[in-house]
């Protein structure tokens, strides 16, 4: 289902996110007295990535049956600033997503239509953040709202964002909140809908909440000229209806209900990032999070990337990430459910398992623009493969252009 192609997109831009050409320079602090104050465009993003997965195990189905979902995701975002009276400068994000999925797992929710609700769907998820900063000390600000929805879930979010440098810059503190209030339509697999009209039950679609708050507190210190770490620590809460209730479970009495699990979750990540400059070609970038979350699963997460700078605008960053996650308790395989049980779920995402995710993106930024055009300013390619023990498998390439 689509929860499973979200968890690698994130993965995956989130590698992107945190790629790097060079060693950072140090801060240095424009020498003129005078800055512009007008509203100026410092630069446009367009990302667009295609995704891919297949497997044997749809929670729709109760674990078993066909994963195969295809994902195609935009977005664009337009950062523009001002500078303030004081110097301070205000920076101004927008972004705009716009994903479009065919899942046919979600065909399996009511088989007797010629398309389920949630089959194929479309997603649309603005934002805009705004951050006060000052250009002296690097300290910062800022505030950020958004909205997303699709047929069967609307989001409004609202997040606050502080970053903190010491007086020598080599000690940078960042901590984010973020809160996420979602309304779901509660969809049932066909069979355990209530009403008859003509000897076809007739859809009843009821509504709940899905809370979602979370933290996050990232320490960063530079060692020494190659050396670099941070400790990141990211703990959440959920509240509301956080099972899938069109995911059937299936028990060793033949009987079947809608998945159930419990309306309040806690999570805490741990994280800790660590990057060696070997020398001006070749940098080496570390990532280790242990998770942990009181449905019982556990899972620790290792990443390598190793970005190769081939010349002075061209690079290529192979990556590899290995997962290994102890499943929750409440989880069991196609028909081997206690009638007795009060939580139930055969969704493979909550199972005991090790995935692998490489690939490798390459970067092109020449000083004349890409191709000769100027405002064309970098392009980056990316392309990876994810598998994991249960025998799901999928594929994502992107393409990111950015433009000054």
């Amino acid at each position: 289902m689509k929860k499973i192609y979200l968890h690698v997109l994130f993965m995956y831009f989130g590698i992107l996110s945190t790629y790097a050409q060079t060693k950072p320079e140090p801060a240095q602090v424009d020498s003129s007295r005078y800055q512009s104050r007008k509203l100026k465009i410092d630069e446009i993003n367009l990302v667009s990535a295609y995704y891919h997965q297949n497997g044997n195990n749809s929670a729709v189905t109760g674990g078993i049956g066909t994963e195969k979902l295809s994902d195609f995701a935009n977005t664009i975002d337009l950062q523009v600033s001002k500078f303030n009276k004081r110097g301070k400068k205000n920076t101004f994000l927008f972004e705009l997503g716009v994903d479009h999925y065919t899942s046919a797992s979600s065909d399996k929710i009511d088989p007797s239509t010629i398309s389920s609700a949630s089959s194929a769907d479309t997603r649309i998820y603005p934002s805009l953040n705004w951050t006060h900063s000052n250009e002296e000390t690097g300290n910062s600000f800022g505030f950020t709202g958004s909205y997303s929805t699709e047929f069967d879930y609307q989001s409004l979010g609202a997040a606050f964002n502080l970053t903190r440098l010491s007086k020598d810059k080599n000690t940078q503190f960042d901590f984010k909140l973020q809160a996420f209030l979602d309304q779901w339509t509660v969809i049932l697999p066909i069979e355990l809908r209530t009403g008859n009209t003509g000897g076809r039950k007739e859809e009843q679609y009821d509504t709940a909440p899905r809370n979602s708050f979370s933290a996050s507190f990232s320490l960063a210190q530079v060692i020494n000229q190659k050396f670099q770490a941070s400790l990141i620590l990211e703990p959440s809460y959920q509240k509301g209806l956080l099972a899938t209730k069109y995911q059937r479970d299936y028990f060793t009495d033949g009987s079947l209900r809608a998945e159930t699990l419990p309306d309040k979750r806690y999570k805490l990540p741990i994280g800790l990032r660590m990057n060696y400059f070997l020398d001006d070609r070749f940098v080496i970038r570390t990532f280790y999070r242990y998770y942990m979350d009181n449905w019982g699963i556990k899972a620790h997460t290792a990443e390598l990337e190793i970005p190769v700078k081939i010349n002075s605008f061209f690079s290529v960053s192979p990556f590899y990430r290995y997962n290994n996650q102890i499943g929750t308790k409440y989880f069991a395989p196609y028909g081997q459910h206690l009638s007795s049980e009060q939580y139930f779920t055969s969704d493979y995402d909550l199972s005991t398992l090790t995935s692998d995710f490489y690939g490798a993106g390459i970067r092109f930024a020449p000083p004349k623009g890409v191709f000769g055009w100027q405002r064309l300013n970098m392009l980056e390619l990316r392309y990876g493969h994810y598998s994991r023990s249960t025998s799901l498998v999928s594929n994502i390439v992107s393409l990111n252009l950015k433009f000054k």
